[in-house]
């Protein structure tokens, strides 16, 4: 018996993918039919989609909530949905976008075509988009640090005998972890500023 199975992909383990999951829920798939990886979509290089494509089987149905969420690489995902529906023989379903849903086998040529296309241009805008993102994301930055702005974690503020307890450890006079102790910060934290400023 064919089975029916998920996709869901989030960028990151802070974004929800609840939507995902209730579309799924509504397709009638099995929580066990459901796979998920939490991370970019620029690769295939994503252990549970690996582990998807070795489970499903032939005559098999795979449900993704929208074309992005298979993946942002506009070649590879043309790949892909060649591996998936012509080598494996696994039909796709896109629920966003029900143009793409390969389970009608009568279509006709032109359905076929008009599949194929809009494919083709779903792939290629969601590559865009993500290169929009990353754009913006580097214009974001340069503007920031142009304006001052420091990335990264805030230095410390060190005690105010800071200096005194420097002089006295480059003499020698105590080790890095009684000068830590002395400014009630940790030796690492104390060395790492002596040395890097």
């Amino acid at each position: 018996m064919n089975q029916h199975y998920g996709y869901i992909r989030v960028s990151s383990k802070e974004q929800n993918e609840d939507r995902q999951v209730i579309a799924m829920e509504e397709q009638g798939i099995l929580k066990k039919n459901i796979f998920m990886d939490k991370q970019s979509g620029k690769d295939f290089e994503r252990p549970q989609y690996k582990r998807l494509l070795r489970k499903m089987k032939k005559g098999d149905v795979l449900y993704i909530k929208s074309i992005n969420r298979l993946g942002r690489n506009y070649t590879e995902i043309l790949e892909q949905w060649a591996v998936i529906t012509k080598e494996k023989q696994i039909d796709i379903v896109v629920i966003d976008m029900p143009l793409l849903d390969t389970r009608d086998r009568g279509r006709d040529l032109t359905g076929m075509f008009v599949a194929d296309l809009v494919l083709q241009i779903l792939s290629y805008v969601a590559e865009t988009e993500r290169e929009f993102i990353r754009k913006r994301q580097a214009e974001g930055i340069a503007v920031a640090k142009a304006k001052g702005v420091k990335f990264g974690p805030k230095k410390k503020v060190m005690p105010k005998k800071f200096e005194e307890v420097k002089e006295m450890w480059e003499r020698g006079e105590i080790s890095t972890r009684e000068a830590g102790e002395m400014l009630d910060i940790s030796y690492t934290t104390f060395w790492r500023r002596c040395v890097q400023g």
